[in-house]
């Protein structure tokens, strides 16, 4: 999940650059500016996008999806499947290595999916259906399903958090609970844990045992070469002054520009912007906590969607309009395979039937406490639905923090209400990979729970074809506009600023540093 950006660009000008300090400006050095500090680097541990991305660069998956979304092997060589579809056997690409130098192993696979699986939607189906998940010999294991599961390859290789990225099998008995307290991936790049300077910033050097697959890269999947030395992720929390630094060329690379930026940084000479649509767009989501009051009783969750407009949002925030979709229904996202308007007709902003509806219901006037990420487009969002409510007879407790501590705060089933939140769509495309949905009557912050929506989900998990997922996933959002797990903010791109310089760099919403050299 992505982490607002800031705005407070009043007085913010290209000379603020001036006042950073002097970065690491290498010709084999890139320092890029993401959309936070990665506060938690254990990849199973949080859907936090900042998460993944990290983990995309120190682990490695079994498979991965490319741009057209079709899923190919990566440190898989390949897989064999019985004629009655119930038995899986992977082979591993030779010459893997861990950071440590030690080989990557079948064993490996099978803790580490083991640990996954009953952290993430897909895994939980997945692991449903497996009867028994074991290592044949050092390069390959063997899946052995209790019924057919046609999306065995997609679980394997999805891009979705929480990703199923691969670690050493004494890594993997840690449960996932736990954090991690060591770091050790096999992937293009190795953290540097001397190097962290947590507040200021981390390094990522290249991993020299890595060995790319030949086929060239698309999206997560084909070869990574990495031609850099080392990325530093810088960590400034005001993007106004990210984006200054970017002018003035102390930083290559920054992933959230911020909006009342694009036109100058467009005007820039050496300055690149890059913005995608479809499932590269971002989803902004209000999560609501099913486990306390008043946001336990459905009618009362149900009177926020007479409370959003988005297109009132989207000019707060200060979205362009070629970047905006601010009329988007749908819980599977706009422009996307599965954009559905079942159930959507009780999505209309309505500040009278919200008083009238919320009138009617067991809400007391408690206060409800809406976190919010200090500075952030997603504070804005919330400011702007704090009003409505207050307007319609809410009481409105709005509490400022950073994102760590709402990421903190959101794993108790008391102490808050909602929080704004805005997701990368292809976390948000599918029933199986929706956040909120998905994790519907799972251990998940927010504890939304109806037992129809996980049963179509595995309908949904095993259907045929198109037709059949379009008609479950039309069910499963009825339903969850009745539940009520989230309510949508709008649909939205956040253009990426680079450096020219900065070439190879892979189009994508998600940032990634293998393929990209810096031009001299």
């Amino acid at each position: 999940m992505a982490r607002g950006f800031t705005r407070r660009t009043g007085l913010m000008t290209a000379g603020a650059a001036a006042m950073l300090p002097r970065m690491a400006r290498a010709a084999g050095t890139a320092t890029v500016v993401l959309e936070s500090e990665a506060l938690f680097l254990d990849p199973h541990f949080t859907t936090a996008s900042i998460s993944r991305t990290f983990a995309s660069h120190v682990f490695d998956t079994l498979f991965a999806t490319d741009e057209q979304g079709r899923i190919q092997p990566q440190m898989a060589e390949g897989y064999e499947k019985s004629a009655d579809g119930l038995t899986w056997t992977f082979m591993l690409r030779s010459g893997l290595k861990w950071h440590d130098g030690a080989p990557v192993t079948a064993e490996d696979c099978v803790a580490s999916l083991r640990r996954w699986g009953p952290r993430d939607a897909f895994g939980r189906l997945l692991f449903a259906a497996t009867e028994s998940l074991e290592a044949k010999d050092a390069r390959s294991f063997v899946l052995k399903l209790k019924r057919p599961f046609p999306l065995v390859l997609e679980t394997l290789g999805k891009p979705n958090a929480i990703t199923p990225f691969i670690m050493p099998a004494r890594l993997a008995a840690k449960p996932p609970e736990q954090r991690l307290s060591e770091i050790i991936g096999s992937g293009p790049f190795r953290f540097r844990p001397d190097l962290w300077r947590p507040g200021d910033s981390m390094v990522l050097e290249r991993n020299p045992d890595y060995v790319p697959r030949d086929e060239p890269p698309s999206f997560l999947a084909g070869g990574k070469r990495v031609k850099l030395d080392q990325v530093v992720w810088k960590v400034l929390s005001d993007q106004a002054t990210a984006a200054a630094a970017l002018i003035a060329n102390e930083i290559d690379y920054l992933q959230y520009t911020p909006f009342d930026w694009i036109d100058r940084l467009t005007k820039t000479r050496g300055v690149e912007l890059l913005g995608l649509g479809g499932p590269h767009m971002f989803q902004g989501n209000f999560r609501l906590n099913h486990a306390a009051p008043p946001f336990d009783d459905p009618a009362v969750r149900r009177v926020l969607w007479k409370l959003v407009d988005q297109t009132a949002v989207m000019q707060a925030i200060g979205v362009p309009e070629r970047f905006a979709r601010n009329d988007c229904t749908s819980f599977w996202m706009c422009d996307a395979p599965l954009e559905s308007k079942a159930g959507a007709d009780v999505f209309r902003f309505s500040i009278e039937e919200a008083k009238k509806e919320l009138a009617a219901t067991s809400y007391s006037g408690q206060p409800v406490i809406m976190m919010e990420v200090s500075g952030s487009i997603s504070q804005t969002a919330s400011m702007v639905l704090a009003q409505a409510m207050q307007q319609a007879g809410f009481t409105v407790d709005e509490q400022v923090m950073d994102w760590g501590t709402v990421l903190q705060r959101r794993a108790r089933r008391d102490g808050w209400g909602l929080f704004a939140v805005y997701s990368n769509g292809f976390d948000m495309i599918s029933p199986l990979t929706h956040f909120y949905v998905a994790g519907t009557c799972a251990d998940f912050p927010g504890w939304s729970c109806d037992e129809r929506i996980p049963k179509l989900v595995t309908e949904f998990a095993a259907a045929p074809d198109h037709a059949a997922r379009q008609r479950l996933a039309d069910e499963i959002q009825r339903l969850s506009y009745e539940l009520t797990p989230s309510v949508m903010w709008g649909q939205f791109t956040i253009p990426a600023s680079y450096r020219t310089h900065m070439k190879g760099l892979i189009k994508s919403s998600f940032p990634m540093f293998w393929e990209v050299e810096k031009a001299a």
